[in-house]
């Protein structure tokens, strides 16, 4: 979320001192300053004109704000105009949704709504079933972003059709339509078909049964991108802090960008030179041996978020963002110093139903521009990024001749077929296929 400049909020806070406004009822003006200030940047809105606000008023009316908290919005705006001498006197005329006092009737109304709830409507709960049907069985946000995508396109490839009317023909085409006009890869359309299957299980209560007569595009065999280990050195020593300790731990430990993104203090151990991932890709928990010369680098950054945390503690923050429901059992684990991000952001988050302040990890896109920005500059003939520091690291240990079952278990693969594609990133050494069959 956007934040109020510095130089605003003192000209803001004084002037709502300047209305006798009380201390107590600041904290809510600001709100409401920054709420406008990050819907005018995320919908392209310039802040000072007076039809912005209107807009925004209009989006606090969707969001089911009240009356009163509407109110408060509309005249914090007035009070941000007023700054800027801009009286616009036709958005008095500005109506506020007004709340309905009797139960009975919210009820009785409720219940009418859904009724006659258009296809629109219904599919707008598909969404929300479809993240509560994934949250229950604890897969990845990742998972819901990737199938709400696919429901997405299918529901509009079939224009919003009411539910009970959809069959599996309806998929075929979709998926025909995927492969033959859009050109999809092999795995995009596969993740569409997964995607699709559990909408039909779970949303639908209906089964896929058998498809046939689908155009399923041509799955390609994939070689992973390798980078030598010079290329390698030449980017980690262009890169700046931290991302240079970043790339080291993705190509040292052979990380996913998420893996190393998601480490905390407590999954360290540098008596051992131990790492501990945990909830990896499949949810699955590995450890792998810590880098000897990295380790003088990764105590310097523990010694710089200690730091960081003690000046959290003394801002009164509520701690690092947690997982699932872990705060419900240990209601201030979030502020310990084991459980902080090893690589925190710069900035605290906050989180409006709370009203609480929290520190995220530093975000993977910062790591990736990062990286493509190097690359670019160095113009390498190879397209590297994040993920190729990972394929590198299990290249450049089959090379060393360490056997696929051990690269498997650092990798955290279920399956050693996974593994075996780096075997076609590594030059053979063996005596026989150097040779000619008219040798033998």
């Amino acid at each position: 979320m956007k934040q109020i400049p510095q130089l605003l909020l003192k000209k803001f806070e004084t002037e709502l001192c300047t209305r006798n406004i009380p201390g107590k009822q600041h904290g809510f003006y600001k709100k409401w300053l920054r709420y406008y200030i990050d819907f005018c940047f995320k919908y392209d809105h310039d802040q000072k004109k007076p039809e912005s606000l209107q807009d925004f008023i209009t989006k606090l009316r969707e969001k089911k704000q009240t009356e009163q908290q509407q109110k408060q919005a509309y005249e914090t705006i007035l009070i941000y105009f007023n700054l800027y001498d801009i009286h616009p006197n036709w958005l008095k005329n500005i109506n506020f949704k007004k709340e309905q006092t009797n139960t009975g009737l919210k009820v009785r109304e409720k219940r009418s709504r859904f009724k006659t709830l258009s296809p629109e409507g219904v599919w707008k709960s598909v969404y929300s079933q479809l993240s509560d049907e994934i949250k229950v069985r604890h897969y990845s946000p990742k998972t819901y972003q990737a199938y709400s995508k696919w429901v997405h396109k299918f529901e509009k490839f079939i224009k919003s059709k009411a539910l009970e009317l959809i069959v599996v023909d309806d998929v075929k085409r979709f998926l025909t339509f995927l492969a033959v006009e859009e050109h999809c890869s092999a795995s995009a359309q596969n993740q569409a078909f997964n995607g699709l299957l559990f909408f039909f299980r779970n949303i639908l209560k209906k089964e896929f049964g058998k498809i046939d007569g689908v155009v399923r595009a041509k799955r390609k065999p994939y070689i992973p991108v390798v980078l030598s280990r010079e290329e390698v050195d030449l980017i980690i020593g262009r890169l700046r802090y931290p991302y240079n300790l970043i790339v080291k731990l993705l190509y040292g430990c052979g990380l996913r960008l998420a893996e190393c993104m998601n480490i905390r203090v407590n999954n360290i151990n540098f008596d051992a030179g131990v790492l501990t991932i945990h909830d990896g890709k499949g949810k699955k928990d590995r450890t792998l041996p810590l880098p000897q010369t990295i380790i003088p680098e990764m105590l310097s950054q523990l010694e710089i978020v200690k730091k960081l945390h003690r000046e959290d503690m003394l801002a009164a923050y509520d701690g690092a963002f947690m997982f699932d429901a872990i705060e419900k059992k240990s209601k201030n684990i979030g502020k310990e110093f084991n459980w902080q991000w090893f690589f925190p952001a710069k900035m605290l988050t906050h989180v409006p139903d709370k009203d609480e302040y929290r520190r995220f990890h530093l975000h993977d896109r910062h790591v990736q521009k990062a990286i493509k920005s190097v690359v670019g500059r160095l113009q390498l003939t190879k397209r590297a990024t994040a993920h190729t520091f990972r394929h590198s690291f299990a290249s450049h240990l089959l090379q060393a001749n360490y056997d696929i079952r051990t690269i498997q278990q650092l990798l955290g693969h279920s399956d050693v077929r996974t593994t075996m594609i780096y075997t076609h990133t590594v030059k053979s050494r063996t005596l026989k296929e150097m040779k000619s069959p008219l040798d033998f």
